[in-house]
């Protein structure tokens, strides 16, 4: 059995049509957020009081000199972009800022971690350890006493 052309172009339209039609349907469900402290983030990354990190290149890469270099920021980038920075840096807004890239097995092994322990409170900030504090703080506590209030 065989189709006329007229026939067959309409039947490649309607499905062309239909495939497009849910295609965005579908893409819409789906939703993936990657942030800072996870694998596959790339962008700035804060270093704080973390180990100095280990970085790909020893000086870092700048791409348009200004009058007043501003500190140099780190960065997690895919591999690849370091390489060929002038072609990337305006993805991280960073063309005209030294950059220090940090190498994706220091980012995994030692900022990962620690990133994680420090959002969930198990690492006392710097500066926050198991001191002799005198606790003369004022308390925004909601005691249950039996006073005589004002």
């Amino acid at each position: 059995m065989r189709m006329k052309p007229t026939l067959l172009v309409l039947a490649l339209v309607a499905a062309a049509s239909t495939a497009f039609a849910t295609a965005p349907a579908l893409a819409a469900d789906v939703g993936v957020s990657v942030s800072v402290g996870q694998p596959g983030f790339y962008g700035r990354i804060d270093i704080g009081n973390f180990p100095q990190p280990q970085v790909i290149y020893p000086q870092p890469v700048v791409i348009q000199s200004i009058a007043v270099m501003p500190q140099p920021i780190y960065l997690h980038v895919p591999p690849g972009h370091a390489k060929d920075w002038r072609k990337h840096c305006h993805k991280y807004s960073a063309c005209n800022q030294p950059v220090y890239f940090v190498r994706e097995d220091w980012y995994n092994n030692v900022y990962v971690p620690r990133y994680r322990e420090d959002q969930r409170g198990e690492r006392p900030a710097k500066g926050q350890g198991k001191g002799q504090g005198k606790g003369q703080g004022k308390g925004q506590g909601k005691g249950q006493g039996k006073g005589q209030g004002n």
